[in-house]
């Protein structure tokens, strides 16, 4: 089967409305079916996406520029982190806070527009997810791929977990072309540790005599091959780990801020709403017994008609009575 040919068709119907998926799903595989049954089979299996993982599809496909944005962001955290800048890190974090605010907004407008709304605990896993982007490169590789099919969490530690997470992963780049040139983030081999090279000795042409008439040990001088930069120190690291802390913490503090912000709307909405629907019920109380009080006229009237028409009807056989009568009289007087 040719992943690249169903990495095409997924491409098309994850673009679609989300309502559309399973309908457009099943029209693909039946189109395919005929030319390439492993391959209609593999589109039959592709999965719809959850409400927010499509939600972040909209997004990658319609507004690249705002995932792009974040990933530059993302770029210079990791090259502050590299670098153990600490004042440039806060500033980072606070930046990357409000432009996953404002990506989590633009994400729920191109969702509405495309036909479903996103609710407040959608639009939190929409803003973790691109969280996730900026903290791990494969997690930026799956988000922006736009077959996105659940969302993603950064612990800020450990890699994401991305397994499962997107359609047709076999054709996804690698995540290993970092977005930030290698040069701003020396990384250790993974297989060995490079030892420091033994300094090469060199004999003093010039031994000077010791007091008890033997020659004195030739001086050695350490020869370096190369200068080696500076390990940053212990306090150097533990400044950059407090300020990484710090600036976890405002983050999660002003997420804890904007959920706070969320749950007291909410609290107002549901308030109002709960006044609302006791003044309509008041007024569905009111219209039942305006309705009861109206049957009951109803019926009234319907039985003082039928007595008005029996009434009528006897009216009017009498009459006739009376003038058949008349009718009568008068013809004996002829």
């Amino acid at each position: 089967m040719d992943d690249a040919a169903l990495a095409e068709i997924a491409n098309r119907l994850y673009a679609l409305p989300l309502d559309d998926f399973i309908t457009a799903r099943a029209a693909a595989a039946k189109e395919t079916a005929g030319k390439d049954k492993p391959l209609a089979a593999a589109v039959r299996a592709l999965p719809k996406p959850s409400v927010a993982a499509w939600a972040v599809n909209m997004l990658a496909r319609h507004e690249p520029v705002v995932l792009d944005d974040l990933a530059e962001v993302g770029d210079r955290m990791q090259a502050a982190q590299a670098s153990l800048d600490a004042a440039t890190l806060r500033g980072l974090a606070r930046e990357r806070r409000s432009r996953l605010s404002a990506a989590a907004d633009t994400a729920r407008k191109v969702a509405e527009e495309h036909g479903r709304a996103v609710s407040d605990a959608m639009a939190a896993d929409v803003e973790e997810t691109l969280r996730a982007l900026t903290a791990d490169p494969g997690a930026a590789v799956a988000v922006r791929s736009g077959r996105l099919l659940k969302t993603l969490t950064a612990d800020g530690v450990n890699a994401v977990d991305i397994e499962g997470s997107v359609a047709v992963p076999s054709v996804l780049p690698s995540a290993d072309s970092r977005r930030v040139p290698a040069k701003e983030h020396p990384t250790p081999s993974p297989t060995r540790r490079d030892k420091p090279a033994k300094p090469r000795l060199q004999e003093s042409p010039t031994a000077a005599p010791t007091t008890s008439g033997r020659p004195a040990k030739p001086r050695l001088e350490a020869v370096r091959q190369a200068p080696r930069p500076p390990s940053p120190s212990a306090l150097e690291k533990a400044r950059a780990a407090l300020a990484e802390a710090r600036a976890a913490e405002e983050d999660a503090a002003g997420r804890a801020a904007e959920r706070r912000s969320n749950v007291e709307e909410t609290r107002d909405r549901v308030a109002a709403l709960q006044e609302e629907t006791a003044s309509l019920r008041k007024r569905l109380k009111a219209a039942d017994e305006e309705l009861e009080h109206s049957r009951r006229m109803l019926g009234d009237a319907a039985a003082e008609a039928k007595q008005a028409a029996r009434a009528a009807d006897k009216a009017a056989r009498a009459a006739m009575l009376a003038q058949e009568r008349v009718l009568r009289l008068g013809n004996t007087r002829d």
